[in-house]
């Protein structure tokens, strides 16, 4: 297990740290980041006290609205805060241009503008055809929101298509949110990873719709039976799956930083969980059809108390054995409550 939890790494979101809410309103934290630079500062101190979230995902239009201009100065904030920046998001759903759809739309001007906007967007990171060898081009789907109907790519088998016919460094992006309920999550990431086709997760959680929720709030077992899909693909195949993990999370009520903390440990939990499946006994029980022994195997490592084992990990890397418990020792929250309060509060809470 030392050995997965060495090479696990999950990405954070830079607005998972600013002020969001509900398509009729945000609702403000004193603490919420409200620049770039912000963002960078919180990311940090997650990174800090856990060790496994080297970089940031970026929205273009939320984080880098100037451009390409603003590339020098995601550059320094990443050596200032020690986060890379990862991740970059193109915005073709935002602006009341793509009422209608974006790069499907049926209004030539929204075409265009969401063209120049990607290809804006690739001299920050890349479209395909620009792609350098060490990047992917990830397509995400989602049956709902944040456009209408048929304007959204949605669902995987789509996004698969879609990816398919970009080229063979495009992958499928499965956002565990993007889904009618009960939708068998784990059985569509095994369906990728066989096809070689599977690049990245958002990872979260929800109770109804994309609500966003800390990843195992609400179904832990759910993240664990991923995780170990991953895992036995890997002893199946004897390759590694090379996918890419972020969370993609915005808190309302949580604070969010601490939020934030909590979510990587859960992650490093169910991650660790899976990786101690005994795979020889599922497959040798699945051969046989033994449906109770198979589901056994998996819920005794479900089970296993992989918390010491972790803070074991912690101690070795010179890491806090409990990081939400660091953070809060740490005054980072006041110190940045006092800078960012007034702002916060001055802020127009409502879309409307």
């Amino acid at each position: 297990m030392r050995k997965q939890t060495n090479a696990f790494q999950i990405e954070l979101p830079s607005w998972g740290f600013a002020n969001t809410g509900t398509r009729f309103g945000k609702f403000l934290q004193p603490a919420a980041a409200s620049t770039t630079e912000e963002k960078f500062s919180d990311a940090g101190e997650v990174h800090r006290l856990t060790g496994v979230c080297p970089t940031i995902a970026l929205h273009v239009l939320w984080d880098l609205p100037e451009g390409a201009t603003g590339v020098a100065n995601i550059k320094a904030l990443a050596e200032k805060f020690r986060v890379r920046p990862g991740s970059i998001n193109p915005n073709v759903f935002q602006d009341q241009l793509y009422k209608y759809g974006s790069v499907g739309s049926p209004v030539p001007v929204a075409r265009t503008a969401a063209m120049a906007h990607l290809l804006e967007s690739a001299d920050l990171a890349a479209l395909h055809e620009r792609l350098a060898p060490d990047q992917r081009m990830l397509v995400e789907y989602k049956p709902f929101e944040p456009a209408f109907y048929h304007t959204d790519i949605a669902d995987w088998g789509m996004a698969l298509l879609l990816a398919k016919k970009a080229g063979p460094k495009a992958k499928v992006l499965v956002d565990t949110g993007h889904h009618y309920q009960g939708q068998n999550i784990e059985q569509i990431v095994a369906w990728l990873l066989g096809d070689d086709m599977l690049g990245g997760f958002h990872f979260n959680d929800r109770r109804y719709a994309d609500d966003d929720l800390t990843l195992g709030s609400i179904d832990p077992y759910q993240i664990f039976r991923i995780f170990h899909e991953i895992f036995y693909f890997a002893w199946e195949t004897g390759k590694r799956a090379d996918v890419a993990y972020m969370i993609d999370q915005s808190h309302n009520l949580k604070g969010k930083i601490e939020a934030m903390i909590q979510t990587v440990t859960t992650a490093q939990e169910l991650y660790a969980k899976a990786a101690i499946v005994d795979h020889e006994k599922l497959a040798a029980c699945q051969a046989k059809c033994a449906l109770v022994d198979a589901e056994v195997c998996l819920k005794e490592a479900f089970s296993t108390d992989v918390r010491p084992a972790i803070r074991e990990w912690a101690r070795s890397h010179g890491l806090p054995e409990d990081p939400l418990d660091a953070f809060r020792k740490s005054g980072y929250l006041e110190r940045i409550t006092e800078v960012r309060c007034k702002r916060n509060a001055a802020s127009v809470s409502s879309y409307a």
